[in-house]
């Protein structure tokens, strides 16, 4: 019988308003690759966290081999053999891989020195282990992406670690890079490491997985041994739910108003991040974009804003062709994005809710060298009663808001350049179920008016319940087309991890 080397009893995660995990069992076998799944929000990174002691459970177990054990820290779970390797990669470019891999665990001479020859030769072990033959005084910044995943590797194995954390691991690598990775895997495994693997490509679960667990919306669905079932039985449990057609959405589509060929944007370490992409946008018309982690998704709405520089490829908006290149240029011509990372890229913190709403259409309240204020005030405030924007004051700052609100600006923000395309990458990440409704509605409301929309999603359900069409995005392809009609959970989800 296989060993369990780590389990997990009636794990309970809760957040204020939402339950991230809800009386959880979970198992993991050594010598095995442990899968777990489920869709985006079912709770394996939460799961995952806890299990490496970046967060705290709020009820439940942690065994070690069959002992309870307690930990509150990444550094005292890998005291307990558990290590993690996170699907955004934590590392220091202007450092070397041994700095890197040693980072707040330093090797000392003394109480004052840090002894960095003895680290390199520690680093060059493991290394050699991973089959990476580099000097460790190599800058990371000099490592293509599948290097820093072994580095990565490399630093979360260090020491006695015998259970390892893999979240995503090859959403940005290439085959070959992938390749060498499972070549990894399988060592570890055959030195008696256990694996727990999270991911959303099917094919590679069915090649290296042993055990599979499923979770959705939180709870335990299914445990199975991976050589027993197969990719549609993994789609079933994932989704729970037998395929049903989309809600009727009455279409009202008009002329052509975007179209795109040939779009490509290369990878500065080979081939493509988008592949010669064609389709077309139709006025009043939602077109969704669906793929997994590094399909090319965010890069089309990228390529089509102007934030990439070396894309190519022919755009023609309203009939006529773009050969503006500049951001503002292409706003100016009738594009604007709804950026993924509201914190980041969609909002400025320390500006209030009236600075940030006008921002990128200054030029239209202005009057020479100064500002109307009085045709800002106007606007702001039509723009905060026609989105329903729950506000004290537009003097406020933005952060005073819910993350629900703060995205409503943004959209503000974004219909105030009177746009003819509008792109909205992940518009409800981060927001509240109620607040979602309400920008579906929006959404709904501005293609009604003749507005046309490209919306990235990674949620399933979005998929299926707002836009008019569907393209599906696999490594930078174009590999799938769907109607409304036509759309189902299962053909979603298999097209994005085909061939």
């Amino acid at each position: 019988m296989e060993e369990i080397v780590l389990e997990a009893r009636g794990m309970t995660k809760k957040y204020p308003g939402t339950t991230a995990l809800d009386n959880v069992d979970f198992d993991v076998y050594k010598r095995a690759v442990n899968v777990l799944v489920g869709e985006n929000g079912a709770g394996k990174s939460t799961l995952m966290k806890i299990l490496a002691g970046v967060e705290e459970a709020t009820a439940g177990r942690i065994l070690r081999k069959g002992e309870e054990i307690r930990y509150g820290s990444p550094s005292e779970a890998r005291a307990h053999g558990v290590g993690i390797v996170f699907q955004e990669l934590n590392l220091v470019p202007n450092l070397s891989i041994a700095e890197n891999m040693f980072m707040a665990r330093e090797i000392m001479k003394n109480r004052f020195s840090v002894d960095h020859k003895r680290q390199e030769e520690e680093a060059a072990k493991s290394l050699r282990r991973l089959q990476l033959n580099l000097p460790p005084s190599t800058l990371v910044s000099s490592l293509g992406i599948g290097q820093q995943q072994i580095v990565e590797l490399a630093k979360a194995l260090y020491g006695d670690v015998d259970i390892l954390i893999m979240d995503e691991p090859t959403s940005a690598l290439s085959e070959q890079e992938v390749a060498v990775l499972f070549e990894i895997i399988a060592d570890l495994k055959a030195h008696g490491t256990a694996i727990i693997y999270i991911s959303h490509r099917f094919e590679e679960i069915m090649e290296i997985g042993d055990y599979i667990t499923v979770l959705r919306d939180g709870k335990l669905i299914s445990t199975a041994r991976v050589k027993d079932i197969d990719i549609h039985w993994i789609v079933r449990e994932m989704t729970g739910e037998e395929e049903k057609p989309p809600p009727p959405r009455e279409k009202r589509c008009g002329k052509v108003l975007l179209e795109v060929n040939h779009l490509r944007l290369p990878n500065l370490t080979g081939g493509y991040k988008v592949n010669d992409v064609s389709f077309t946008l139709r006025e009043g018309e939602i077109l969704g974009i669906y793929g997994l982690m590094g399909a090319g998704r965010t890069e089309i709405l990228e390529c089509l804003i102007g934030a990439q520089p070396d894309a190519t490829g022919e755009i023609i908006l309203d009939d006529r062709k773009i050969t503006s290149s500049r951001i503002d240029q292409r706003i100016t011509e009738g594009f604007s994005l709804i950026p993924e990372d509201r914190k980041n890229q969609g909002i400025v913190q320390t500006f209030t809710i009236a600075d940030n709403m006008t921002l990128a259409s200054l030029s239209r309240y202005s009057r020479r060298f100064t500002i109307s204020n009085a045709r800002e005030n106007q606007v702001v405030d039509d723009m905060i009663r026609e989105l329903a924007i729950k506000i004290g004051s537009k003097k406020h700052l933005i952060t005073s808001l819910s993350g629900g609100n703060q995205q409503k600006v943004i959209v503000g923000k974004n219909l105030l350049t009177n746009p003819k395309v509008l792109l909205m990458d992940e518009p409800t990440r981060g927001i509240d179920v109620g607040a979602k409704k309400e920008m579906f509605d929006i959404i709904r409301k501005l293609t009604d008016e003749g507005l046309g929309i490209i919306m990235v999603s990674s949620e399933l359900k979005e998929m299926l319940t707002i836009p008019d069409r569907v393209l599906v995005l696999n490594k930078g392809r174009l590999i799938g087309e769907f109607e409304r009609e036509e759309l189902s959970q299962a053909k979603l989800l298999m097209a994005s991890d085909s061939k």
